[in-house]
């Protein structure tokens, strides 16, 4: 009885340890993304809309969606992993607001089989639409206090925009995978507990597209991978063509 209580007592402590082993075996993923020049134009706004005798608030629909700094910029970025073997995360519900004439968040990060609802929260009509592959849709014009959802059952980039306002626009980035950040405002990020494998990490900015890298994670180890952007026209054949998704 002794023996056995013994053995089993060891073959407890050997699947723990193998249970702690491999919950420490994923791979870690850092990097500094670099903002060389402003990308993204300014918008124009136009007049406020007027509906009925009701108008957005004026103070902030003049102010323009796109900011002119390293940091705004690095706003509109999103870094995640590609690669066989990774599972999306549990659908999640997202929200992206019509508000001030605006769309906010200017992009929202949803995993596949997610739904996201699109409150009217101005004072007048909206009309969103999107002509993208990934899921094309328009949902009609609905007046303040209603709301429409999507589900996005692909992963992909989704350009959004409204029929009656163009200079409103936004993107709802779906991902097929659990490992994705955004940066830091000193553009710093970090990836972590990656299972070992062979990958694409992929840097999205909203204007200036996507950028890759491939990159071997081995167990328990660091792999630093920094990202320029926009890239040197050297290094123009790792950036992505289609920046603006389908």
């Amino acid at each position: 009885m002794k023996k056995t209580a013994a053995l089993m007592a060891l073959a407890i402590w050997l699947s723990m340890g193998a249970m702690s082993a491999w919950g420490s075996g994923g791979a870690d993923v850092d990097g500094r993304v670099v903002i060389t020049k402003v990308i993204t134009k300014k918008r124009v706004t136009l007049p406020s809309y007027d509906m009925r005798g009701a108008a957005v608030n004026s103070e902030n629909s003049s102010k323009p969606s796109a900011g002119n700094s390293s940091v705004d910029e690095l706003s509109r970025l999103v870094i995640y992993l590609e690669g066989p073997g990774l599972k999306p995360a549990p659908p999640a519900p997202g929200t992206l607001e019509q508000k001030n004439r605006h769309f906010e968040p200017e992009i929202v990060i949803v995993p596949v089989g997610s739904t996201v609802s699109f409150p009217n929260d101005d004072p007048i009509f909206h009309n969103v639409f999107s002509l993208s592959k990934t899921k094309p849709f328009d949902l009609g014009y609905y007046p303040a206090g209603e709301s429409r959802t999507v589900k996005f059952d692909k992963p992909g980039i989704v350009q959004v925009y409204c029929h009656i306002h163009p200079d409103m626009s936004a993107a709802i980035v779906v991902l097929a995978t659990p490992y994705w950040t955004k940066p830091a405002e000193d553009g710093k990020y970090s990836l972590s507990g990656v299972p070992p494998g062979n990958y694409d990490l992929v840097a999205w900015h909203r204007s200036a597209g996507f950028f890759r890298r491939h990159v071997t994670l081995n167990s328990g180890e660091n792999v630093q991978q920094d990202f320029l952007i926009p890239v040197k026209e050297t290094d123009s054949e790792s950036a992505g063509k289609d920046g603006h998704g389908p």
